[in-house]
């Protein structure tokens, strides 16, 4: 069900020939999901796709994405992971508005904003705990009785109130989830910690495929490890319900069985649990577009669990389940077992579970520690608006005069001398062409100190400087617009490694001195750098202005040394040249300056 990237070639001849020409029909799977009762076997659902991949895309959001088919396919095919793929196609070429999806969208959204999420690690914290949303709305006592717990068992152990967007993940909204998930690892990177203690099964899945980085372990892992601090005992029989992330998580599932069975509960096994079991009718959305397939999945669970009570260790499986079935949380026997058994365990229904929430992130926030932070970063969507399409258009007319540029073998004047004759033939019209040359350098990644110096040559050190500083500031801005509205993914490809991630923290946290500090202490090319924040959530105002003023030294002092040129070819050392080349020299030595000062503070940016 989930990858660590993205489908390369095109769906419809790659994995979809894969599936169609794979799988031979058995039914095996068929006869276990309504999905697939309703829309056939995943190898003619392949073939129908090649012949209506609009009506087929759509119909991917029906899929509860629980893997019960990967499970039983002799074939070892993996049809929810191409069901995703659908969907990620369908949301790529903007077939899906959401609308139906509107409020789960929200709640995820809430999780990830200011008001709720909360970020709390001590002195020395190399571990957290990530409780995820639900059991914290639902069981915010326990949430909080679970964090006590493993406080005692690891030492200086954080906690991460935050959504993993695991919504947006299996809605196949992918450049969403991997700029707000690559976010939250940095964070969590960038301070060190090394291990993401989860409760939820989804979380889990989603830490333990794309944060390789950390080590990913449950709470029932560790309970089992190290027993109850509450070691009353309760007795009952009861079936447990193995989430479908956990699917083939055989130590998660073990742990869960040893930590009820060291409870006294006898644990009755039925035919669909472990890497067999039910969807409990809430994975993949589902319930949104098409809620007669979610109920179906849910009849079939609580049918097959009747007459024995449900535990399971998922809270949202338990929510939907005990609105027809006793079903109870593993933390609820774990830290309340009497009351649990007996149906009186304290449990939360919306909207009390978002004031839960919030009281839960106040008592922790009263907790001493080293760092902590509220989470501020949104994801940049793009958003069919007036103002966003007038952009686009914008950007899209820059696109086309480049592609006329090149193909009309413009870019042969860019070499200084040419330039130089052009300026001239131009009369009046010099200036405008050699500012429009400077704007277009940046976009087209070509070098801008030849055209700088040129400047300075052809129009002396005040009309050079005003020309030149238009044209560069004018050029940067164009290639934020196109990285920003067009080509974002494109940019974002060749954006790797630690200073781009530096880069993308520095902006968060300091805005336009980012910037400023960026144009006078390279930390990419300058062309490059320019795209670089068109990614980056910085105002286009704030990032124009700052680019202007912290580009004005450089631009002065190498316009003023050129326009010292000619003078100096005929044997003449002009005070123009003495300025100039002193400017140079100063500019060159803010980085080293720079430098020297983190070395020593280590408080700059």
């Amino acid at each position: 069900m989930f990858r660590g990237s993205d489908i390369t070639q095109d769906l419809k001849f790659y994995v979809t020939n894969a599936m169609a020409d794979t799988c031979n029909e058995c039914g095996v799977c068929k006869k276990e999901c309504g999905f697939l009762m309703t829309y056939g076997n995943p190898g003619s659902i392949a073939e129908n796709y090649k012949a209506d991949p609009g009506r087929w895309l759509g119909i991917s959001f029906e899929c509860s994405l629980c893997g019960l088919c990967t499970s039983v396919c002799p074939k070892e095919l993996d049809p929810a992971a191409w069901f995703l793929d659908l969907r990620k196609e369908a949301v790529k070429k903007g077939l899906i508005n959401f609308s139906k999806h509107k409020t789960l969208l929200n709640y995820e959204k809430k999780g990830n904003s200011k008001k709720y999420s909360l970020y709390s690690l001590p002195e020395n914290c190399d571990t957290v705990f990530f409780p995820g949303c639900t059991l914290a709305g639902t069981r915010p006592a326990n949430t909080l009785n679970t964090f006590e717990y493993l406080k005692k068992q690891v030492e200086n152990t954080g906690i991460v109130l935050d959504c993993c967007t695991k919504v947006s993940h299996d809605l196949g909204r992918q450049d969403y989830f991997n700029e707000m998930f690559f976010e939250m690892k940095s964070f969590l990177i960038k301070h060190k910690i090394k291990t993401i203690i989860v409760a939820c099964p989804n979380c889990h899945k989603i830490f333990n495929t794309y944060g390789k980085e950390f080590k990913v372990e449950t709470v029932y892992d560790i309970i089992s490890r190290f027993g109850f601090d509450d070691t009353r005992k309760i007795s009952g029989q009861i079936t447990i319900h193995d989430p479908c992330p956990m699917r083939f998580e055989k130590s998660i599932q073990d742990s869960v069985r040893s930590v009820l069975r060291k409870k006294g509960l006898e644990i009755v096994d039925t035919p669909h649990q472990k890497s067999k079991t039910f969807c409990c009718g809430e994975g993949g959305s589902v319930a949104c577009v098409s809620p007669g397939f979610a109920q179906t999945w849910k009849r079939k669970r609580v049918n097959e669990a009747s007459p024995h009570k449900i535990v399971s260790y998922c809270a949202g499986c338990v929510n939907l389940l005990s609105k027809s079935s006793d079903a109870f949380h593993v933390l609820d026997l774990v830290f309340d077992p009497e009351k649990t058994m007996a149906g009186k365990a304290k449990i939360s229904k919306p909207p009390f579970t978002y004031l839960n929430r919030l009281k839960l992130k106040r008592k922790l926030k009263r907790k001493p520690a080293k760092t902590t932070r509220e989470r501020t970063y949104t994801a940049f969507e793009k958003k069919r608006r007036n103002g966003v399409v007038l952009k686009l258009i914008f950007a899209g007319l820059i696109i086309a005069a480049i592609a006329w540029t090149r193909a009309a073998g413009a870019l042969a004047y860019l070499d200084p001398g040419k330039l130089s004759g052009l300026i001239h033939e131009s009369g009046n019209l010099g200036s405008v062409i050699y500012m429009l040359v400077y704007a277009l350098a940046p976009a087209l990644f070509l070098p801008g100190l030849p055209i700088t110096i040129a400047g300075g040559i052809l129009f002396g050190p005040v009309w050079g400087i005003v020309y030149s500083i238009t044209g560069a500031t004018t050029g940067a801005g164009i290639a934020f617009l196109i990285s920003r509205y067009i080509s974002s993914d494109f940019i974002e490809s060749k954006l790797t490694g630690p200073k781009w991630i530096k880069l993308q923290d520095n902006v968060k946290k300091h805005g336009w001195k980012a910037v400023a500090l960026t144009r006078l202490i390279p930390l990419f090319p300058f062309n490059l750098l320019n795209y670089a924040f068109g990614l980056t959530k910085i105002k286009f105002s704030h990032y124009i202005i700052a680019t202007f003023i912290c580009m004005l030294p450089a631009c002065i002092a190498f316009i003023v040394f050129s326009s010292s040129l000619l003078d100096l070819v005929q044997g003449k050392l002009s005070k123009e040249f003495i300025i100039g080349l002193v400017l140079i020299v100063m500019v060159s030595l803010i980085p080293v300056i720079y430098n020297k000062i983190m070395k020593k503070g280590k408080n700059g940016i």
